[in-house]
């Protein structure tokens, strides 16, 4: 007996750790087109290439920069994405905290999620200067330029920074450089990577979708990497999109040669007759012996491949050999496929 689809759809959710998953909404937000919305940050480094500057470089350049905004109270954040766990981290003066997200979640979540949290905890104290410092420069140029479809945590963010101001608070954002060695950077780089606590589950929908697409994806290629007996499979070991031929004729040609079955070598199975032999070999006729194996077609290998044996990937790899129809042309099995 088949299980439901709700049976089915609910072992699924399990197996890819998807059953305790919440969506995060998107928010409903109005942006006026005639107002620019977004949060500017800093950036002290930005005519450094960080390939061609010296750790030592950025170092003295975010001490100098610090001197200059010494009254403003830095927080640094940071996000960290394995195979197994997403996570973030905020640093403060006096305390780190650091939380695991749904596994689901991007690296760019977990670091707009830092940002956020950041925020959060700051409402929690007196109104004074504060200057967040991340090392994701994506985010902040996403902060920086809101429109309709930015992350939904961007949008909470100008919100919840826009409150704090209006309490008295003074809050910038500021790029820095990873694993340059600025302090509060590491200590959040490390926090990340060792979260153990658990926030929430709280996804947003592109995360979820690219999440499912992984999981589906590596499930068929677990199970297509099974499958020793499959034709196909030994020619097209990796589950991948593989172009098709301008020409329809040529391109049925050359998926019924890929599957392994042709007319000539599988119309026994619906005529109720002996599989076709190969007079010379003694042997049932197959597309690997065809194109591959027989002597009977050596000289004509020879003439369209310069040898006697070509493999099926090099004849019907992701780019079919340019000769492959001219070769079954000259052997007569051209209109036999």
């Amino acid at each position: 007996m088949v299980p439901s689809f709700f049976t089915r759809a609910a072992g699924f959710l399990h197996d890819f750790n998807l059953d305790t998953a919440q969506l995060l909404p998107n928010p409903v937000t109005l942006l006026t087109p005639w107002i620019p919305h977004g949060l500017k940050f800093l950036n002290p480094f930005e005519n450094y290439d960080k390939t061609n500057t010296a750790s030592d470089i950025y170092l003295q350049l975010f001490t100098h920069h610090r001197e200059l905004y010494h009254h403003f109270i830095p927080v640094f954040t940071d996000g960290s994405k394995s195979t197994t766990q997403t996570s973030f981290a905020c640093v403060f003066i006096n305390s780190t905290l650091s939380f695991q997200l749904h596994p689901s979640c991007s690296i760019f979540t977990a670091e707009i999620r830092a940002i956020l949290h950041s925020l959060s905890e700051i409402s929690n104290y007196p109104a004074d200067n504060y200057i967040i410092y991340s090392d994701s420069l994506s985010v902040l140029q996403a902060l920086s330029s809101l429109h309709r479809h930015s992350h939904p945590l961007a949008f909470s963010i100008l919100d919840l920074h826009d409150r704090l101001v209006c309490k008295g608070f003074s809050i910038l954002l500021c790029w820095v450089p990873s694993h340059v060695g600025i302090s509060g950077n590491e200590v959040a780089d490390i926090a990340a990577e060792n979260a153990s606590a658990v926030l929430d589950n709280s996804t947003p929908l592109k995360d979820f979708k690219h999440y499912i697409n992984l999981a589906l994806h590596s499930r068929w290629e677990n199970h297509w990497t099974s499958q020793s007996m499959n034709k196909l499979r030994s020619i097209k070991p990796v589950v991948e999109s593989w172009p098709t031929l301008n020409n329809r004729k040529a391109d049925t040609i050359v998926t019924r040669l890929r599957v392994g079955h042709i007319r000539y070598t599988h119309r026994h199975l619906l005529m109720g007759e002996q599989a076709p032999m190969c007079t010379q070999c003694n042997c049932i006729l197959s597309v690997l012996h065809i194109l591959s194996e027989c002597p009977n077609f050596n000289s004509v290998r020879l003439r369209c491949f310069q040898t006697s044996y070509i493999s099926l990937i090099d004849l019907l790899g992701k780019t079919p050999h340019v000769h492959l129809l001219p070769f079954l042309k000259s052997i007569g099995f051209y209109p036999l496929i």
